[in-house]
């Protein structure tokens, strides 16, 4: 490639040439480019020059991976307050794929909070309820019948989005119960799809203004109660989540301040979550659908739209850090204490 992609080049972007560049260079060069630089470089140290930096290489980036995009992303005020950085068919309702675990779990935590459910009884993985392809880690074991923990279920649910998760969440409410919870809560547009089983259903529907309203509330401590919601947020910052979009050039360190969750199917490459400061506060919530991409049946890191993601995410987490910490919303968020082990 030309020419090295550094920081302010990057947050700088008004057109996807100088991305057009990068991923066609390959992950090496890709991670070297956006990550380049000195941290002083950084231009923007206020809100409103993170959210001016954030949509320069929004836009740049998903011009340059193409297709269609859904999108509402916003920053935090010094106050407290947001305000949106980008709105992109924000209302539209879209397939959310997997982003609607984070519905299932909602409800599933709701009832948790109410106390007609505990993360420790347990459910029954049998062999008729596996789904035997897709992702996840349930369909892989062949010793059935076995229990598991509600606890084990939600944490396979939001981590290695495993689809058979999905079918245990059914063992403990219906679809309808998950409408009505989510609709009660604000949530209309984002529903899960019924089937004639009503513990069976498909992923159904959001917006990306909805997912995004769920995080914001989640982090505000509004959606679930307190300890719902540190488990939530326990899971999707987990080391085991997803990796290859947003997290992706990334150190493990910095991987720990992000809350997110995608969702893959067809021609659609979706993620939502939340990027949280050193300090632990959320600052930069993100909501993001796309589908029409070429190479649909990629489901990997080299996907047009989840190279483009993987692009933004370093961008926004750099935007992030030039504010120091002067904007945030929210309680204090630590991550999960995390140590490598070898056995023993």
């Amino acid at each position: 490639m030309g020419r090295q992609l550094t920081r302010r080049t990057a947050l700088g972007l008004s057109t996807g040439a100088a991305v057009a560049a990068v991923f066609g260079s390959g992950t090496a060069a890709l991670a070297q480019s956006v990550t380049a630089g000195k941290r002083n470089e950084l231009a923007p140290d206020t809100p409103a020059g993170v959210r001016s930096a954030v949509k320069a290489v929004y836009d740049a980036a998903t011009a340059t991976a193409g297709g269609m995009w859904e999108s509402y992303i916003s920053v935090a005020n010094a106050d407290g307050t947001t305000a949106p950085t980008v709105d992109q068919s924000s209302a539209e309702v879209v397939q959310a794929y997997s982003v609607n675990k984070l519905g299932v779990a909602t409800a599933i935590l709701d009832k948790v909070d109410k106390g007609s459910l505990e993360l420790t009884q347990t459910v029954e993985v049998t062999r008729d309820i596996i789904i035997p392809d897709g992702d996840g880690i349930f369909r892989l074991d062949h010793a059935y019948p076995s229990t598991v923990t509600l606890g084990h279920v939600l944490a396979a649910l939001l981590t290695v989005s495993d689809d058979t998760a999905v079918r245990l969440c059914g063992l403990v409410t219906t679809s309808s119960e998950i409408n009505r919870i989510l609709t009660a809560k604000g949530f209309r547009h984002t529903q899960v799809q019924p089937t004639a089983n009503p513990h069976r259903f498909y992923l159904g529907t959001t917006t990306p203004h909805e997912m995004h309203s769920l995080l914001q509330t989640l982090v505000t401590g509004t959606l679930l109660s307190a300890s719902s919601t540190t488990y939530m947020l326990g899971l999707l910052r987990s080391p085991i989540a997803f990796t290859d979009g947003i997290r992706r050039i990334m150190s493990s360190g910095e991987r720990a301040r992000i809350a997110t969750k995608a969702g893959w199917f067809a021609d659609g490459r979706n993620e939502a979550g939340v990027i949280f400061s050193p300090a632990g506060k959320a600052v930069l919530t993100y909501s993001i659908f796309a589908h029409g991409q070429a190479d649909a049946g990629n489901f990997g890191a080299t996907h047009p739209a989840v190279q483009a993601r993987a692009v933004i995410g370093r961008a926004f987490l750099d935007a992030v850090d030039s504010l120091e910490g002067s904007a945030a919303i929210g309680k204090v968020f630590d991550p999960l204490p995390y140590r490598p082990v070898n056995g023993g």
